[in-house]
């Protein structure tokens, strides 16, 4: 190591200097623990709170740069993929490390299709929920209550187990979230064909009715496609990180995904594309656009879909979304919302206010609108957001459990309350 490879550090404290090694541009926080006061003191810790400046996993999975609107799968440009891939060809590239050949994606799409089906447990399970159960939590439920049907679901030092297990979270993934609409609309479930691809079938599983055969519009398809593709994964984000903390403590997948699904569940994270369509709802017209614009620079309105906590500029798959909606569009017709929302689009991005703050359209700009068009309601959005999440969920969840570095998570406190108070019995209290 050269003298440039070390952060110097000088502890005000005490005088003494330390030399904390850097790598990959990054010091270990448990290297701060030499900056002490005395041979007593536990040493210095990082305080961060939400981990903005704090990387817990070295990862060869997504590459992110926020500055230059950069998305990569293991580094391939999200451009490339989302314009030639299938959703199952970078699953297998997220968990696999690499593009599959012919062989072993036809090998890969039929082992996910024969996975499709759930035990008809699940589906009673799942009918027990009330009329107006959220989606989102039949999904949390019922991915959390597969564990229970496969004895070996912990098994993660048994490589053909995890295998196993990984392809039937991909492929029950979509059979559960469809079955949840269905639930909410009264509607019968209907059972996954295999004969159609990977978002056709969900599509069958979400739309079918009388017909023999479902088909749907392949413009449509192909838009679902590059949604899914989009989502598939997005670095270290809450609910990622929620999979790798509980995956730190060796629980099964199923269990690792029931907790990226609770995190999606909150509203900062799964839900922003609702919010989205809320905005554009209440804005009402393209007339009140320069209203609402003024609103939101005087701090009484909130410009939803703008901004992220990664890129500062142009979220790279907003541009790709915005693309598909044209398709979607073109399929089931323009939507009121979609000309207010390339009216609020077009002036905020030609207002300095909202340049300068690097404010530019994110992911969750066009997808509920896309999502709309098809006919779902805003609460299976983040059901959505989930089933293409899985596979990024799982080949992080994957990579964790390989990592010998990694270690069951336990973060340190910073403890603010009282100290040393005497007990009192209850009669004096």
């Amino acid at each position: 190591m050269t003298e440039q490879d070390f952060l110097t550090v000088t502890d005000s404290r005490t005088g003494q200097d330390y030399k904390i090694p850097i790598s990959d541009g990054t010091i270990r926080s448990t290297d701060l623990r030499k900056i002490r006061v005395s041979e007593k003191d536990h040493g210095l810790t990082s305080y961060d709170p939400g981990l903005f400046n704090t990387a817990v996993a070295r990862s060869q999975i997504t590459y992110l740069d926020g500055e230059a609107g950069v998305l990569e799968y293991r580094g391939y440009p999200i451009e490339q993929l989302a314009a030639s891939a299938s959703y199952l060809e970078v699953a297998y590239l997220l968990i696999y490390g690499h593009l599959p050949s012919e062989p072993e994606l036809a090998s890969w799409s039929e082992d996910i299709s024969m996975h499709t089906f759930v035990h008809e447990n699940i589906k009673n399970f799942m009918q027990g929920f009330r009329y107006d159960a959220h989606p989102m939590g039949m999904l949390l439920a019922s991915v959390g209550a597969l564990s229970t049907f496969y004895s070996d679901a912990n098994s993660w030092d048994d490589p053909e187990s995890i295998q196993l297990h990984v392809r039937r979270l991909i492929a029950k993934m979509p059979t559960l979230a469809a079955f949840a609409h269905r639930h909410n609309l009264g509607q019968p479930y209907v059972y996954p064909d295999n004969e159609l691809s990977y978002t056709a079938n969900f599509l069958s599983m979400l739309f079918k009715m009388s017909e023999r055969h479902y088909t749907p519009d392949p413009r449509i398809e192909r838009a679902l496609e590059v949604l899914f593709i989009l989502h598939a994964d997005h670095e270290q984000n809450c609910s990622t990180t929620a999979v790798r903390v509980v995956g730190s403590s060796h629980a099964d997948p199923y269990s690792c995904v029931a907790a990226g699904i609770a995190a999606l569940y909150g509203p900062l994270h799964g839900g922003a594309n609702e919010a989205v369509l809320k905005m554009l709802v209440k804005i009402g017209d393209i007339s009140n656009v320069p209203d609402f614009i003024d609103g939101v620079k005087n701090g009484k309105q909130r410009l939803m879909g703008f901004g992220h906590r990664i890129y500062k500029s142009y979220d790279p798959r907003a541009r790709l979304i915005k693309q598909a909606a044209d398709d979607v569009f073109e399929v089931k017709g323009t939507s009121p919302l979609l000309r207010i929302a390339l009216e609020l689009e077009k002036r905020a991005l030609e207002d300095e206010y909202f340049v300068s703050r690097k404010l530019y359209p994110n992911v969750d700009f066009y997808s509920g609108l896309i999502y709309q068009a098809l006919g779902l309601p805003q609460e299976m959005f983040p059901v959505l957001f989930a089933m293409a999440r899985t596979s990024g969920w799982v080949a992080q969840w994957l990579e964790m459990i390989r990592d010998p570095e990694q270690k069951i998570a336990r973060p340190l406190q910073v403890y603010t309350g009282d100290r040393g108070l005497e007990y009192k019995p209850l009669s004096s209290r």
